[in-house]
């Protein structure tokens, strides 16, 4: 059973980049791992949607928006920014220096 206080806790939606510096403290502390696994899909009314991780404090509980970068590219696509088409190199392979490790002199 919620406590009184728990139900009648503020809402607030906020930005990742709008918290205050003590909020994004709190923030990285309650998730030192960081937070992709608490990430959720809001949608909205009109088709839109956001992520956000959800961030509690004694009197607030928030919503965190953050900003997801999602790959719309075909996976062929995807792989021609990787390999070269003629012989499947990954592309920039070849002006990588092999230069000795200090280590090799034995």
């Amino acid at each position: 059973m919620a406590t009184k206080a728990a139900t009648n806790k503020k809402r607030v939606i906020i930005s990742h980049a709008n918290l205050s510096p003590e909020l994004l403290e709190a923030f990285k502390a309650a998730y030192p791992a960081g937070y992709s696994d608490a990430m959720i899909r809001i949608d909205k009314p009109s088709g839109d949607f956001f992520y956000a991780v959800p961030f509690e404090t004694d009197e607030i509980s928030y919503l965190v928006k953050v900003d997801v970068k999602i790959d719309t590219k075909p996976e062929e696509e995807l792989d021609k920014d990787y390999y070269d088409d003629e012989d499947g190199e990954i592309s920039g392979a070849d002006q990588i220096a092999d230069t000795p490790d200090e280590d090799d002199d034995e």
